[in-house]
């Protein structure tokens, strides 16, 4: 009876049920277990992971088996190991840029373009600044108010404002509080800052005023921004800067409408 009533099931599985379960090597399996301290706080970026002996002891394993699972969390770049050094494998958490590079071989690969990149800006940071308008703390809307001051007017200064700016972006999105949407800006922060600077670049060598001009409204609007985060205006904080990321996504696009990412990075 039970083997009738289990029948439909295997059948529905077709050939993949005659396959078998592959059993999780021991090295994958230590690896696991040192991801999972790293994720919950327990190694952190810049800690040295014990002695080989030390670990061999602990997982009950044989020293090839430790320095394969080494090799794994190395290969996702979760651990840095100096050849050829006695203190061992360095625990370094990644950033978006760990993303980033696949993410940008991607888009170019599929043929996307800068209005494409810009679009995915204009739906994330208008968001992020509600969040930031809603959460945020004085200390946050001071760092952003410091790089108003200073550093936006520094990368003018340097005929590099585009690094200053996008630098700004950046930074709101990541005081926001949301994971998903800094790793996000994160991986289109490069793309973005390149065009940027190519578009910038070509305004101050070709029409200073148009290039003060962009810097004068930056700055206008970046501190407008601020007031309205600290008053906790959250629908006039968003407003804002949906209105913000709008008028530079057109500035930012005029003669690059079919620019594509590959152009930018190559």
């Amino acid at each position: 009876m039970a083997e009738e009533s289990f029948a439909p099931i295997f059948d529905s599985l077709g050939t993949t049920s005659s396959r078998p379960i592959r059993t999780p090597k021991t090295a994958e399996l230590v690896a696991l277990r040192l991801r999972r301290m790293i994720v919950d706080g327990e190694l952190t970026d810049g800690d040295r992971l014990p002695h080989e002996v030390e670990l061999m002891e602990h997982f009950s394993v044989s020293r090839p088996t430790l320095r394969e699972a080494v090799r794994v969390l190395e290969a996702e770049r979760l651990v840095e190991v100096r050849r050829g050094s006695r203190s061992g494998a360095r625990v370094c958490v990644p950033g978006p840029e760990i993303v980033a590079r696949p993410a940008s071989l991607l888009l170019e690969l599929s043929g996307a373009t800068v209005a494409d990149v810009l679009v995915v800006r204009q739906a994330i940071e208008p968001h992020a600044a509600r969040l930031l308008a809603l959460t945020g703390s004085d200390t946050e809307f001071d760092e952003l108010a410091r790089m108003i001051d200073e550093d936006i007017p520094a990368s003018y200064l340097a005929n590099k404002l585009s690094a200053g700016a996008a630098a700004f972006h950046l930074r709101l999105v990541q005081l926001c509080g949301n994971a998903t949407l800094s790793l996000l800006a994160g991986m289109m922060h490069e793309i973005f800052e390149r065009h940027m600077e190519a578009v910038t670049a070509q305004k101050s060598l070709v029409d200073r005023e148009k290039y003060e001009a962009s810097y004068q409204l930056l700055v206008r609007s970046c501190r407008r921004l601020i007031k309205l985060l600290r008053a906790g205006d959250v629908d006039a904080t968003y407003d804002h800067w949906q209105q913000h990321v709008t008028v530079s996504r057109a500035s930012l696009l005029v003669g690059h409408e079919s620019t594509q990412v590959r152009d930018i990075l190559n």
